[in-house]
Order: C-alpha cells, then structure tokens, then sequence
C-alpha cells in the first residue's frame, strides 16, 4: 500500500515537515510494510520557504533589511535554489505582524520596503522566477513600501518622496518608475490563499486592517489611500487593480506585486504542489494522509487541505485529515470526498496543552489511523 503524507504546519507548534515526519514514523511503528512519501505542504503563508526547502534542498540567504517599522531593521532570510534560479520569498520574514509588538501594530506607518529588499537581493543574484508568498503581514501599504525598495518613486504634490506606511498613500500625486534595467525582471509569482479584492467591504484595509492594529478611524483612512493608488495606478500607469481577486492580501502587497513588479497571483496551494510535483506522488497511491493545526471551513477554501483532497479526488485516492482541531461536521468533511478525520486535541485537553504535546498526540493519532488503512 502506497500512503502520501503531505500535511501543512501546525501553526505555533509543528512545521510541515515535522508534521509530515511524525506521522510517517508512526505509521511505520504500526504498518512497516507501507510505501510512504512524503511531500509537506503551505500554502503561501508563513512556513512556504520551509515547506519547500524539506523537499527541494537549496540554500538559506540571509539578511539584514528594513524591519515593518520603519527604523527597525530585522534578520530575514529567503530560500535560494540554485539548479533552478528560483527564489522563495516571505513578507512575513521582513514585514511580518509578528515581529511588531502589540502595542506597535499600526498599519498607517507599517512598511513593506524590507520585503522589496529580499525581492532585490533575488534579481541581483539572478532569480529567473520569484515565489512570493504573502501570509502574516502588519501591512497596509499597497506595496509601495516594496516598490519603492526596487527603485519605484512616489512624490507628493512638491515632487517630495512619500514617507512608509499606508497613512502615506493619499500623499502621492506622481508615480515614477525605476530607471530601465538592461536584465529583464524575473517571473513573479504571488502566492494567494484569499480572493478579497483591492478596496471595499471586502478589501485589504476593512478585512485586514484591524487584524493589524487598525482602529475603525485607521481602517477609513487606509481605504482612503488604497482607493487613491488604485486612481493613480488607472491613470498613469494604465493598470487596473481594483476588483482583482486576491489583490487584497498582505495589506495590497498583492496589489503592489501587479502594479509594479509584473507580477501574476496564482492560488498558493497550487503553485506549491506544482513546485513539490505533489500530482506525481499522488499517482498510483492508495491514500493521502493530510491536515493543519485546526480543521474548519476556511480549510475547505483554497488551503492546504482543499487543495490536496481535491487534487487525491481527481487522482482516484482516498483521502485522510488529522487535525489538531476539528470543527467540521462528519457530513461537511464526507461531502469534500474525505474518508477519515481525526483530532488530534480529545476532549479534556486544553488548548495549550494541545499546543504543547502536539508531537506526541499527533503520533497517537497517527498510529490509530494506520490501522484503518
């Protein structure tokens, strides 16, 4: 029997790979007989780089770039694999909400410049294509904060550089491009796992401002900004990003990536089993074990889970999710083609012990599942 293990992380407790291992060691305490393959998964969001460093190797790039707060710089890194010229960016490393503290979350002055750095540091070392991915931002900015790092300028009514953040955008009346480069840019991928659009009910600042630090007031003033980079964009740069699927995430970076770098947004669990050839190991399978820390609707529309069960359903394998949570009825899991779903957290277990002990019950679980196989 061939099992594929291709599970996502378990956020604050287990990355992919470790996910992955765990369960693969289980299954072989119990079933020693079974093929496995395993092949962690992400979706765009923090731990991508990881995911696909456990699967295509490559190296580590590491620096030191412009932090969210502007002032502040912090220690990042990108996931640089050579063979293939590719480069595997997070905003989260350089312009993450976790590297802001709670007090100093507001995305009216959050910057993505450090994330346009990483970006640089790629075409400079001669990135044929960019993986992008844009999960956990503190951002608001539309990008600018990136585009500005790959030599965008954008000046005010006195032809005066803007200064960081999205409070900065109604500021800008001029929009110039970076001198031309005699090498042409790289191909730019952004890994989405949202479909809001630019501005609106549905937007970057109204969905994901307060998430950020953003006060009802904040929220106004950054859609203010927003919709007029969207005006300027229309206007004199000849690209319409208004109602473009996916442009809201990461506070408009999305956007951002559209406008000024060329860039495509393609559904980020895709691009990541593209890249990992997930297809390849799913032929001939007879299962494929999956999951994340918490199991529920959102799983179902466009994250790790969703993308792997219906890729399995296409392939004709049945499929498995081990969750730390679940919050799903039988019937809504059932409906999705899923055979087996399990908690990993049983009743009587406390959110942080589950945190803590997701290791050991992750394993657990695990080996009880091996034998339903």
């Amino acid at each position: 029997m061939k099992i594929v293990i291709a599970f996502d992380k378990f956020k604050g407790s287990l990355s992919a790979p470790e996910a992955c291992g765990i369960v693969r060691d289980a299954l072989r305490t119990v079933r020693p007989d079974l093929e496995i393959v395993v092949k962690p998964m992400a979706d765009g969001g923090d731990g991508t780089a990881t995911a696909l460093h456990s699967v295509l190797d490559g190296a580590w790039i590491s620096l030191r770039v412009t932090g969210p707060v502007h002032g502040g710089n912090v220690d990042a890194r990108y996931l640089w694999i050579d063979r293939e010229r590719l480069a595997v960016v997070e905003m989260a490393q350089a312009s993450g909400l976790v590297l802001v503290r709670p007090g100093r979350r507001n995305p009216l002055e959050t910057t993505t410049y450090g994330t346009g750095e990483l970006i640089r540091d790629a075409i400079g070392r001669g990135a044929r294509k960019i993986l992008l991915g844009v999960g956990g931002s503190a951002t608001v900015d539309g990008g600018v904060g990136a585009a500005t790092a790959l030599g965008w300028q954008f000046l005010d009514a006195r032809r005066t550089p803007i200064g960081f953040g999205g409070g900065e955008l109604e500021r800008i009346a001029r929009i110039l491009p970076p001198p031309v480069s005699r090498s042409p840019l790289p191909v730019l991928e952004v890994l989405c796992d949202v479909d809001n659009p630019f501005c609106g009910e549905r937007g970057a600042a109204r969905v994901f401002g307060p998430q950020k630090g953003a006060t009802p007031e904040m929220v106004e003033r950054l859609e203010a900004g927003l919709r007029h980079l969207v005006e300027l964009v229309k206007t004199q740069l000849g690209k319409d990003i208004a109602d473009v699927p996916g442009a809201g995430a990461a506070g408009g970076l999305a956007a951002g990536a559209l406008a000024f770098m060329d860039a495509r947004l393609v559904p980020g669990v895709d691009a990541i089993a593209e890249a990992i050839d997930l297809d390849g190991a799913l032929n001939g399978a007879d299962w494929v074990i999956t999951g994340e820390g918490c199991f529920d609707e959102q799983s179902l529309c466009g994250k790790v889970v969703s993308g792997v069960v219906q890729r399995a359903r296409q392939l004709g394998v049945r499929t498995a999710v081990l969750a730390g949570s679940l919050s799903l009825t039988e019937g809504m899991w059932r409906e999705q083609g899923i055979e087996i779903a399990l908690a990993t957290r049983r009743q009587g277990i406390s959110l942080e012990s589950a945190i803590a002990d997701a290791a050991p019950l992750l394993a657990e679980r695990a080996r009880e599942l091996a034998i339903q196989l």
